[in-house]
């Protein structure tokens, strides 16, 4: 097949014929250069671009993800770590004869448990709440004789003597409790800029007014 190119003009050799490519060959230039197109580029609507690659998540994020997530008032919290710690203190009593390392390990999850499950509203309560439940969970394997003197002693003791676990677990629940703070409040940021952003433009969106038609007719009828 064969095709015309270029305008006809009143002198001889004026229209230029070139034979047409055949369907699905390349595309040949003036120049004799071949012009390919790529399925890519021609499948790609204009005006649009590739959306960056999502960034792999990491298999512990998603393990915690599947831990249940419920949401504590302040009160319900330090109940739950109270409960838990005693729960734990009489386990360790009747299974290992009320061991300390036992215990103060056990408290340290139970102490992050806490911070992550009470809502935001109360995550002040927090570090106040995880140091009361290690006080109750240790009754059990204070070990104290003598009445209610001597037990409170005992607990007092046990408390100055395992210090460190108490601190530890106060500190792993206050970290954890304040990151969660600040993450909600740079999503209240966030939130914030965006319906500013969507009041601004609604706003300038409103202030262009239409044109008068009767303007538009006049200049039309001057124009005429």
């Amino acid at each position: 097949m064969y095709r015309v190119t270029g305008r006809a003009s009143r002198t001889p050799g004026g229209a230029r014929v070139e034979r047409a490519s055949a369907p699905g060959a390349p595309d040949r230039t003036a120049g004799g250069a071949v012009r390919r197109t790529t399925g890519r580029t021609a499948g790609r609507a204009p005006g649009r671009t590739t959306a960056p690659a999502r960034r792999p998540v990491p298999p512990v994020v998603l393990a915690l993800r599947r831990l249940p997530s419920p949401r504590l008032t302040g009160l319900g919290a330090g109940l739950f770590a109270s409960a838990v710690m005693l729960t734990i203190g009489f386990l360790d009593l009747l299974l290992l004869d009320g061991s300390p390392v036992v215990y103060g390990l056990l408290f340290l999850p139970v102490s992050a448990l806490t911070a992550l499950w009470v809502r935001t509203a109360d995550l002040v309560t927090a570090p106040i709440g995880v140091p009361i439940a290690f006080a109750v969970g240790v009754l059990p394997i204070a070990g104290g004789t003598g009445g209610l003197g001597g037990q409170a002693m005992a607990v007092v003791t046990a408390l100055a003597v395992h210090a460190g676990w108490l601190y530890g677990g106060t500190l792993v629940a206050g970290i954890i409790a304040s990151v969660r703070k600040v993450r909600d409040m740079g999503r209240r940021q966030q939130r914030t800029r965006t319906a500013t952003g969507t009041a601004g433009a609604n706003g300038a969106a409103g202030a262009v007014k239409p044109a008068d038609p009767v303007a538009k007719s006049s200049k039309a009828a001057k124009a005429r």
